[in-house]
């Protein structure tokens, strides 16, 4: 189950830069604050919008509020986790 199904992604916003590209915001937050893995799967997030085409540049910040509870998850993301 991806990040945004999840429900992991709070908003994402993409911005015109001076030379024509895309500068993209991200704010997302994880299933806990303790989670070792926050900064890596910033990190990963942060690399694959940069692969998108015409993307110059992307921020990635991990936020805590509001917390994350598993009530967010797509109902897509319910059904491939089997949950309901």
């Amino acid at each position: 189950v991806n990040i945004v199904d999840l429900g992991l992604v709070y908003g994402m916003e993409v911005k015109d830069a001076d030379d024509g590209t895309k500068k993209v915001e991200v704010k997302m937050t994880l299933t806990a604050q303790g989670c070792g893995m926050g900064a890596s799967i910033a990190t990963d997030a942060r690399h694959k919008i940069m692969s998108l085409p015409g993307v110059s540049e992307a921020d990635v910040d991990l936020v805590w509020d509001p917390p994350w509870t598993p009530q967010m998850i797509s109902p897509e993301g319910r059904e491939r986790l089997g949950i309901d």
